[in-house]
C-alpha cells in the first residue's frame, strides 16, 4: 500500500481491532467509498463476526471498491467463502519455500527450478557455498515467517493450540472433549516414523468411530497441521487410498517432538511438504515417493540404491551432503521448486 497506492486512496484495518466492537465493517466502507476511498484491506477478517455476509453486501453495494482481505484461519476462510462464490478469489498462502527462506531471512536470491530440472541437476545457489548449515536451520524455523523472529516454538505452539482449540471446533460444531480428541491423534502422528495409519486401532485408542477419524484427518489437513500421501494406484488426485500421514511441515516436527525428532521422518515430510504445491506427489511401491514417472527414495549420505530401479528415472535423495552426482540429489534442492 505505502509504495503502490497513496494513503488517501487505499485504508488499512484490522477486523480484530476495539473500532468494530460497536462498528461494523459495511458502514466503515460507505464512509471510505463516499470519501473517495479506492482499496479497503481488512486483516484479521476471520475474527469479525458474519464476516463474510458483510464482504458480500459491501461487493454488491459498492462494485468499484477493491476489497483485499486475509484470514489465519484456513478453516474460517473456506466455510465462509461459500457467502463469496462468484464474488471473490480465494488464495492459500503456501509457507515459506527453502528457496523463500533463503531470500527473506538472509536476502540470498535465486530462481525457482522444475522437477526436471532438479532431477537433471540445473540448479544453482547463488553465492552459497555451503547450503547445509542454512537448510537446517530451515528446517527448524524457516517455513513460518515469524520464525525470523526467533520465538518460533512459543509462537507456533500457541497457532497448534488455538487450531485444535477453536478452528477445528468451530468449524465441525465439535465439542471440548472432542478437541482433547484431536490433540492426542496429534501426538500420535508426531511420534510415529512416519505415521502409517491404521484407522480401526487408532479409533479405539482415543474412542472415536472409525468414520469419525476420516473426518478429523481431513479437517486438520485443511487446518494445515498435517499432510496426507496416498497411494499410485490411481491417477486421479485425491481419490488415491491413504498410505502415510505426515505432519504439515519440519517446523511443526521440532515442535511438538523436538530434539527426539526422528530424521528420516524429518527428511521425508520435508519433501513432501516443498514438492507437493506444484506437483502431485504419490507414495511408491518400491521407494518413498512418486512424482509423475520420477521414484525418489529419500536417506542421509550412506543411504544405498537398493530400493530404487536403475532405469534412469528412479533417484536417492540424499540429506548432508552439498552437491549431487548422477542420481543422487542432495535433499535441499527439492526446497528451490516455488
Amino acid at each position: 500500500m505505502k509504495e503502490n497506492l497513496g494513503s488517501k486512496r487505499a485504508l488499512y484495518v484490522s477486523a480484530d481491532d476495539i473500532y468494530f466492537g460497536e462498528n461494523r465493517l459495511v458502514d466503515l466502507a460507505d464512509v471510505f467509498y463516499k470519501n473517495a476511498g479506492e482499496y479497503l484491506f481488512i486483516d484479521e477478517i476471520h475474527k469479525y463476526p458474519d464476516w463474510s455476509r458483510e464482504l458480500k453486501n459491501i461487493y454488491d453495494s459498492y462494485p468499484d471498491l477493491k476489497v483485499v482481505f486475509t484470514g489465519s484461519s484456513v478453516l474460517n476462510i473456506l466455510k465462509g467463502s461459500a457467502d463469496l462464490s462468484r464474488r471473490a478469489l480465494i488464495y492459500k498462502l503456501q509457507g515459506l519455500s527453502f528457496r523463500e527462506y533463503l531470500n527473506f531471512f538472509h536476502n540470498y536470491k535465486t530462481g525457482t527450478f522444475s522437477i526436471e530440472q532438479i532431477v537433471n541437476g540445473e540448479l544453482s545457489l547463488t553465492d552459497i557455498s555451503h547450503p547445509l548449515p542454512l537448510f537446517n536451520d530451515y528446517l527448524k524455523r524457516g517455513y513460518y515467517p515469524f520464525g525470523i523472529e526467533n520465538e518460533i516454538n512459543l509462537r507456533l505452539g500457541q497457532i497448534i493450540v488455538q487450531t485444535l482449540e477453536t478452528d477445528i471446533p468451530q468449524y465441525a460444531n465439535m465439542s471440548v472433549v472432542t478437541s482433547r480428541k484431536l490433540k492426542r491423534l496429534l501426538s500420535i502422528i508426531a511420534e510415529s516414523v512416519p505415521f502409517k495409519p491404521n484407522l480401526s486401532k487408532i479409533a479405539e485408542m482415543i474412542s472415536v468411530s472409525r468414520n469419525s477419524l476420516d473426518d478429523y484427518f481431513s479437517y486438520m489437513e485443511k487446518a494445515g497441521l498435517i499432510g496426507q500421501l496416498r497411494n499410485e494406484t490411481t491417477g486421479v488426485r485425491g481419490l488415491g487410498k491413504v498410505d502415510k500421514v505426515y505432519l504439515d511441515n519440519t517446523n511443526l516436527i521440532f515442535n511438538l517432538a523436538g530434539e527426539k525428532s526422528n530424521i528420516g521422518n524429518i527428511r521425508k515430510t520435508f519433501f513432501l511438504n516443498q514438492m507437493r504445491v506444484k506437483n502431485q506427489v504419490l507414495s511408491s511401491k518400491n521407494a518413498d515417493f512418486v512424482i509423475k514417472d520420477f521414484t525418489f527414495e529419500i536417506g542421509g549420505k550412506n543411504k544405498q540404491q537398493k530400493q530404487i530401479e536403475k532405469n534412469g528415472r528412479s533417484f536417492i535423495v540424499k540429506d548432508d551432503i552439498e552437491f549431487g552426482y548422477l542420481n543422487v540429489i542432495p535433499l535441499w534442492a527439492f526446497g528451490l521448486n516455488y
